[in-house]
C-alpha cells in the first residue's frame, strides 16, 4: 500500500500546552509579529511559551514596557546548554528558511509538528503568511492541518583522536562547548540531525577534492572536483538545485547524491533509496583535507583516517502545511524558484488558422 501523502494529518491525543517560538535574530521588522503573537498565545490561548534567551536580549523588546507582563511568563533557554526536547508540543517559526533549519538542529531526536511563518527572504518551506495568523494557529491548536514529514539525516562523523583533550560538563580545556561528543580510546565521535544537506567541500585549498563514496561498504565512486552533496529532499531545492541537481518532493523516500563542479562530464546527481548508508572518505592520495558542514553550521575539517557516515534519520521533521504536500510544493517552486514561469504562447486566430 502506497499512501497518499494527503492523507497525513496533524491529530493530538490530548490538547498542546507548549509552543516554542523561534525569531530570526537580529531583523527590526520581526519585532512586531513577534509581540502580536506570544500576546494570542498567552493571553488568547493561555499556551506556555518558550522563547530563547537571545532573543529577550533584543533591546527593542527588552526596553519595552507594555511587553512586560508577556514578557514574564515566558520559559527561556539557551542552545547546547538547555535540553528544551520533552518540553515542546510544536513549533513556530518567525523568518525565513533558515529558521525552520534552525528548530531542526534544535532537536537531535524526535520533533515536535512546526509551522513556519513565512517573514525572510526566501520562503520555500515556510508557507503560512503572517497576515491572517490567529485563525490559522487556532486551526493547529485545534489539529485540523496537513503535515508533510520532511526526512531528515542522521550524520556520524568519526575523527582520529590526535590532541589531548578534557571534556568536563560538556566544556573541552578551550572553551569550546561540545555538543553530541563522545569519546572513545583514539578516536572524537560527533553525531548530528541534518534537514537540507550535508557538504563536502575542498575549503580553502587550490586542489581538486578527492573523497571516496561508499554505499553500503561498497566504493561507487570518487569525487574529483570542488566537492560532492548529500542530500534530503527537502534539500534538493537548496544547494543541490543551484549545483544542477534534480527537485524531489519532501514525501519521496531518497537520498541525493550530487557533486559540486566535478571534473568529468558524466558525472551527473543520482537519487539512492531512504536506508542506505553512504559513507565519505578521503582518497588515500589526497593531495589536501576536506570540510565539511551540516545543514551550513558545525563547519570542520577531515583528514586521512576520518570518515562521515548517513542515513536516513527515523525522526522526521513534521511541518504543517498550509494547504496540503503537493499544492504547498508546487506553490513554492512557482514563487521562490521561479519554476517553468513564463508568458504563455498566444492562440490562433480563426483567419489564421484558415
Amino acid at each position: 500500500h502506497i499512501q497518499d501523502p494527503a492523507s497525513q494529518r496533524l491529530t493530538w491525543n490530548k490538547p498542546p500546552k507548549s509552543v516554542l517560538v523561534i525569531k530570526k535574530i537580529r531583523d527590526a521588522s520581526l519585532l512586531q509579529p513577534f509581540k502580536e503573537l506570544c500576546v494570542y498565545l498567552t493571553e488568547e490561548n493561555n499556551m506556555i511559551v518558550y522563547v530563547e534567551k537571545k532573543v529577550l536580549e533584543d533591546p527593542a523588546i527588552a526596553n519595552d514596557e507594555n511587553f512586560g507582563p508577556v514578557k514574564k511568563k515566558f520559559c527561556t533557554f539557551r542552545e547546547d546548554y538547555d535540553d528544551i526536547s520533552n518540553q515542546i508540543d510544536f513549533i513556530i517559526c518567525l523568518g525565513g528558511d533558515g529558521t525552520l533549519l534552525y528548530a531542526s538542529s534544535l532537536f537531535q531526536g524526535s520533533v515536535p509538528p512546526v509551522m513556519a511563518f513565512h517573514l525572510g527572504s526566501l520562503g520555500f518551506l515556510t508557507p503560512f503568511n503572517f497576515e491572517n495568523f490567529q485563525s490559522q494557529v487556532t486551526q493547529v491548536i485545534e489539529g485540523n492541518a496537513a503535515l508533510v514529514l520532511r526526512s531528515r539525516l542522521k550524520v556520524k562523523v568519526v575523527k582520529e583522536h590526535r590532541e589531548k583533550t578534557t571534556v568536563q560538563n560538556g566544556i573541552e580545556e578551550n572553551g569550546v562547548v561540545s555538543a553530541n561528543l563522545e569519546k572513545e580510546v583514539g578516536k572524537q565521535i560527533m553525531q548530528y540531525q541534518v534537514l537540507n544537506e550535508v557538504v563536502v567541500d575542498r575549503g580553502p585549498s587550490s586542489y581538486l577534492s578527492n573523497v571516496d563514496v561508499f554505499l553500503d561498504g561498497y566504493l561507487i565512486t570518487t569525487v574529483q572536483g570542488d566537492g560532492v552533496i548529500v542530500s534530503t529532499p527537502t534539500g534538493s531545492t537548496a544547494y543541490a538545485a543551484a549545483a544542477g541537481a534534480s527537485m524531489i518532493h519532501p514525501n519521496v523516500p531518497a537520498i541525493m547524491i550530487t557533486p559540486i563542479c566535478p571534473h568529468s562530464l558524466s558525472f551527473r546527481p543520482i537519487v539512492v533509496p531512504a536506508g542506505v548508508e553512504l559513507k565519505i572518505m578521503l582518497s588515500p592520495d589526497a593531495r589536501n583535507t576536506a570540510w565539511v558542514s551540516f545543514d551550513g553550521r558545525k563547519r570542520q575539517e577531515i583528514c586521512h583516517g576520518d570518515s562521515i557516515s548517513i542515513t536516513t534519520s527515523c525522526y522526521p521533521l513534521p511541518s504543517i502545511c498550509f494547504r496540503d504536500p503537493v499544492s504547498d510544493w508546487f506553490e513554492s517552486l512557482a514563487e521562490c524558484l521561479h519554476w517553468n514561469v513564463r508568458k504563455k504562447q498566444n492562440n490562433f486566430t480563426v483567419e489564421e488558422e484558415e
